[in-house]
């Protein structure tokens, strides 16, 4: 399974093209949209990453780069062999490209549903960056989702083999569903340099730590696991201070 990972992934990630770098990063936003979303819930995702790129302190954190701007695209992803771009790449440099991604957001419908294939998400995030025109500074997949894979290639696997090709993995743990999914994602999802994870109690949480983890992304500053939605109790507080991101 090791080999036709990396065989896959050398062929998703050929060397591109010279160009001079133009952006400071270019974003794959994954997104979970398997059998344990349920409408409401679709909707709370798409909307709270919509409100984050209309937020100032969002744009602030993109105008505050060596160009200003970055590249970010969508994709939806559930069973095997169905991940989908909802929202092509997309140049981000203020409020008004902000506004039309946005946009683009709130318009999309969903495309699929089925079981959980975090593996297959990530190698379509990773394909995306190949039909990406500008040579960004950094390339970073933000997997949001509620649950384990439970079909496809080892998500670990998968991971490590991204992350020797440069590219970072962060991760958004919905933890509504699955409570321990924290662990699972920290063990075999997250990975790369200056990567971090979030937690989230639930859906309502999402927009707050979609914004948060945006700024830490797009700014590259480096975040001890969060935790959105509930506090803390002492013996957590003490974990979330060891889980940092791995370098």
């Amino acid at each position: 399974m090791k080999c036709v990972i990396w065989f896959a992934i050398a062929l998703l990630l050929a060397t591109s093209p010279a160009y001079a770098a133009e952006s400071d990063l270019a974003l794959v936003m994954a997104i979970d949209v398997s059998g344990s979303i349920d409408p409401g819930e679709y909707r709370l995702q798409h909307e709270g990453i919509a409100r984050a790129f209309e937020t100032p302190a969002v744009l602030s954190a993109i105008g505050g780069g060596p160009h200003g701007a970055i590249d970010v695209t969508v994709i939806e992803w559930s069973d095997r062999h169905k991940q989908m771009t909802i929202v092509p790449w997309t140049r981000v440099s203020d409020r008004t490209s902000g506004a039309t991604f946005a946009a683009q957001v709130r318009a999309a419908h969903r495309t699929s549903g089925g079981l959980t294939s975090i593996g297959d998400a990530l190698l379509a995030a990773a394909a995306a960056f190949e039909t990406l025109h500008d040579r960004p500074m950094r390339r970073i997949i933000d997997l949001s989702g509620d649950g384990m894979a439970n079909i496809g290639p080892k998500p670990a696997e998968v991971r490590d083999a991204l992350v020797a090709r440069g590219i970072t993995i962060n991760g958004l743990a919905i933890l509504q569903h699955e409570p321990w999914l924290s662990s699972y994602y920290d063990q075999n999802v997250v990975g790369g340099r200056g990567s971090f994870l979030l937690d989230v109690e639930g859906y309502k949480s999402f927009a707050q730590a979609m914004q948060q983890k945006l700024i830490d992304e797009i700014a590259a500053i480096p975040q001890p696991q969060k935790h959105f939605g509930r506090a803390l109790g002492p013996a957590e507080t003490s974990s979330a201070t060891n889980v940092a991101q791995m370098q």
